[in-house]
């Protein structure tokens, strides 16, 4: 049984789901998902459960767990989580080595978290000079939100910040395009798209974002001594 969100089933390799039963729900029934691959693991069967990216960030791998330690199920159900590819890993590496340092992920949706904790996250992790993650920025229905986030974000940041966005990375109709803090045009960001916004010290190499780990400062003697 490979139970998931029906865009991300889509996804699949057909082959793949050859001779299994799917089951598939839309946005926003992720709990009757679970509950039901739950129910069919009960019954003796092997049962996946698809999300995108990394199951275990801002996946399904968090609900399984909750729904089985509420029902007290732990010890009846066997649960693999599958490390997968987290967006941000796949959006940075096409951008080139934007989180070389220490980096925060913020979701800007507010469906699960209240709008007030998100804002006290991003002004938190921006004073602290994070490089930031931004993911589901832009919605139709949550268009101003961007806006408030970046506005938080520039008394942080200068407006020559690097920020990079990446839509459907590694996926089918993927781009990719790098921009500044103060130039960024928000109308060309929406849900399929994952924002890096760079640190302090983060800065172009070449056509790439690179933030400094420190290698260069503190070893730049051992170079010199090597030339």
């Amino acid at each position: 049984m490979i139970v998931g969100y029906r865009t991300y089933l889509a996804l699949i390799e057909p082959s793949l789901l050859e001779g299994k039963e799917t089951l598939s729900t839309g946005m926003m029934d992720e709990i009757r998902r679970c509950q039901s691959a739950i129910e069919e693991a009960l019954k003796g069967r092997d049962t996946a459960v698809v999300s995108s990216g990394d199951a275990g960030i801002y996946g399904m791998a968090g609900l399984i767990l909750e729904l089985l330690d509420g029902q007290q199920l732990t010890d009846r159900v066997e649960v693999e989580v599958i490390p997968g590819t987290p967006a941000f890993a796949a959006a940075a590496s096409l951008l080139g080595a934007p989180l070389m340092h220490d980096f925060a992920c913020i979701s800007l949706s507010d469906l699960l978290t209240p709008w007030e904790v998100i804002l006290s996250r991003i002004e938190a992790t921006a004073k602290a000079d994070f490089v930031l993650v931004l993911y589901n920025p832009r919605s139709k229905k949550r268009h101003w939100q961007l806006g408030a986030a970046l506005d938080l974000i520039r008394r942080h940041r200068n407006g020559s910040t690097p920020v990079g966005i990446v839509k459907n990375a590694m996926r089918e109709g993927q781009s990719v395009e790098v921009t500044t803090l103060s130039m960024l045009d928000e109308s060309r960001v929406d849900m399929l798209s994952i924002l890096l916004v760079g640190n302090s010290r983060t800065r172009m190499a070449g056509k790439r974002m690179v933030t400094p780990r420190g290698y260069m400062e503190k070893y730049h003697h051992s170079l010199e001594k090597a030339k």
